[in-house]
């Protein structure tokens, strides 16, 4: 009988090279799961470290004091001349009446932060009516205290600070916890004050309110200069050589170091025309330069997906190239346009490069009251607490990079629902 032909697919020679094709493409979706899932696990790390170290500076270790406001300590005429400090101090003393020499009163009274004195003034100078009382006020104590009390930091030699903290201070100390008057409360200071040399006097709104009128400047230049320029180059420039080189201009500046554009602000903006330094108007000029090219790139993209169809419609109803641009394209592509923006501005707060060129990097502590002020910006703030020595400043860096990414991702979250809900599928 005449023997059946054996087909190619059925060989073993193609069963091997099948059976190996197989195993390959299995184990490149393997390498790239694994791939996947170290990113991820290396993120989730990240996060886990930076909010296990931040999360310490949204509360603030306070001593509990009954101060007696002495009227014979106040004068009629001045109230800010009184010696708040003095104040302070007594009330700290007569929990430890037997300490009486000079030098232990000098250790005792650095449990409590240096700027209690100034919190007290400023308490009596909005309430007068306090000169003769007796009231319980909660004042900060110091940051190495503040350590001590949250890390045990000073006292087990393991975690460093060893001579940070006497042992007088320590007995002292743990005298004020065992009776209740020291006590984890809500750092409000970290929200409503600017920078300062003590840590845990130390506080964002200064940085805030300098990143705010930053990215004002920078948002009220770079969207309508980007969304024009993106409009001109997509329905109205012809195509031709001089053209094609601003593209490709464009789509290289979206690639230039930050550092480069800081360094363009301080030639142009400070040296040439004269502005001043560490100002949030310099700050928004260069940061518009630099978030111009992610707004024209995204522009351009979104006015490039609207159909023809719908400009050949308006073009045929009697409508003009301007008018059909303006009225029917751009409101069309502005959800995209929009995107763009978004993530541009996200990408311009989170910088420090350019900024710390521009002088934005002096420590400045009074809080921004517009543009034209000296300010620093958040990431800046976050370089300067970074470089300090203070163990204080390691939560507190840590807290402002927490506020920081929680700003980046809701302008990213932002971004994403403006694009899926306005977005629409030609």
């Amino acid at each position: 009988m005449p023997q059946t032909p054996v087909s190619f697919w059925d060989t073993p020679k193609f069963k091997r090279g099948l059976a190996k094709r197989r195993a390959a493409e299995w184990r490149f979706k393997l390498y790239g799961l694994i791939a996947m899932l170290i990113g991820l696990a290396s993120v989730a790390l990240l996060f886990v470290s930076i909010t296990l170290n931040g999360v310490g500076a949204f509360w603030q270790t306070q001593i509990k004091l009954d101060i007696f406001f002495d009227p014979a300590e106040f004068s009629e005429e001045n109230l800010q001349a009184a010696n708040y400090g003095k104040l302070v101090k007594n009330t700290l003393y007569s929990h430890f009446p037997e300490v009486t020499k000079r030098k232990e009163k000098r250790q005792l009274s650095r449990i409590v932060s240096v700027g209690a004195d100034i919190m007290v003034q400023k308490m009596v100078m909005a309430e007068p009516s306090l000169i003769g009382t007796t009231k319980s006020i909660w004042l900060p104590v110091d940051d190495v205290f503040d350590m001590l009390h949250k890390i045990d930091f000073g006292r087990d030699s393991s975690k460093g600070g060893s001579g940070l903290v006497s042992e007088n201070q320590l007995k002292w100390f743990d005298s004020l916890v065992a009776n209740g008057l020291i006590d984890s409360r809500f750092n409000r200071t970290y929200f409503t004050a600017g920078d300062s040399r003590e840590p845990e006097l130390a506080g964002l709104l200064g940085a805030l309110m300098g990143s705010f009128y930053t990215i004002l400047v920078t948002l009220l230049i770079s969207f309508p200069v980007g969304a024009a320029a993106a409009c001109y180059l997509e329905e109205f420039a012809p195509r031709n050589r001089f053209t094609d080189f601003i593209e490709i201009n464009i789509n290289n500046l979206a690639a230039v170091p930050s550092v480069v554009f800081g360094l363009l602000g301080l030639a142009v903006f400070i040296n040439f025309f004269g502005l001043p330094r560490s100002v949030p108007l310099v700050g928004g000029l260069v940061l518009s330069l630099m978030t111009l090219p992610t707004i024209i790139i995204a522009g351009r993209a979104a006015l490039h997906a609207v159909p023809p169809s719908i400009r050949e419609g308006a073009l045929a109803l009697g409508a003009s190239k301007t008018q059909t641009v303006i009225q029917e394209v751009v409101p069309l592509a502005m959800p995209g346009m929009l995107t763009g923006t978004i993530i541009g501005i996200a990408r311009a707060l989170g910088e420090t490069a350019p900024l710390l060129m521009i002088g934005m990097v002096a420590f400045i502590v009074d809080i921004p009251s517009g543009p034209l002020d000296p300010s620093t910006a958040l990431p800046v703030q976050i370089f300067l607490w970074v470089d300090s020595p203070e163990r204080a400043f390691v939560e507190k860096t840590s807290g402002a990079i927490l506020i920081l990414l929680a700003f980046l991702i809701t302008m990213n979250i932002v971004a994403v629902w403006l694009r899926q809900k306005f977005e629409r599928r030609w």
